[in-house]
């Protein structure tokens, strides 16, 4: 990766990457770096490029072997369907504090469907630890500049111009699996343009790029 930053003109990493597979992707900055990827685990890949001076972040999440399990990838396209609804709501106006609130939501139903918790679950959560947390425990989504967390507002309305991360994830101790989707959107008047709409990130396209 570092190659190809540098062979494109980046002036360097923007950050340490993170690339942990199996139990270690549900850390969410693992930067030791120095255990066996194995057959069956998924490997989560967090990394970004400098480039004049601003930085890029974003995030896949492969299989190992080249291919998915079916558990492996209801997860995903779970996580996916999420990235999808935040990217479709993140635009000028909104605050990330309400932009939160409804990912949550989403992520809440989607959470019962896979079977991680249950309708009673959800009755019964604390407005302040909200029960999709337990498998979600991160924002979904964060400035992006001159710093790779960069400062932003997070109760006054987003702004067409700034840039923000998008990266849900579901991580299950349970089943030692870690899984997180990350591209970067910069806000329109209008919406919002997926910088990276180009990288492959349907788990059939990965599956078929890997068998390559």
């Amino acid at each position: 990766m570092v190659h190809s930053f540098l062979s494109n003109r980046a002036t360097r990493e923007g950050f340490g990457s993170i690339i942990a597979s199996g139990d270690r992707a549900r850390t969410l900055h693992y930067v030791l770096n120095n255990g066996e990827c194995k057959e069956g685990e998924l490997v989560l890949i967090d990394f970004g490029a400098e480039y004049g001076g601003y930085n890029a972040d974003c995030t896949r999440t492969i299989p190992v072997s080249g291919k998915y399990t079916k558990r492996q990838k209801d997860l995903y396209n779970s996580c996916l369907r999420t990235h999808r609804y935040a990217a479709g709501i993140l635009k000028p106006g909104i605050t990330i504090i309400d932009y939160h609130e409804k990912v949550g939501d989403f992520a809440t139903k989607e959470f019962i469907k896979l079977g991680l918790i249950t309708k009673a679950d959800v009755k019964n959560e604390d407005p302040a630890n909200r029960a999709y947390r337990k498998y979600l425990y991160h924002g979904i989504s964060h400035h992006l500049g001159v710093d790779v967390h960069d400062l932003g507002p997070f109760r006054k309305p987003l702004q067409a111009g700034m840039l923000l991360t998008v990266e849900p994830g579901i991580y299950v101790e349970e089943e030692q699996v870690g899984i997180r989707i990350e591209n970067d959107f910069w806000l329109t008047k209008t919406g919002n343009i997926d910088l990276m709409k180009n990288m492959p990130i349907e788990a059939d396209d990965i599956e078929a790029l890997m068998k390559k």
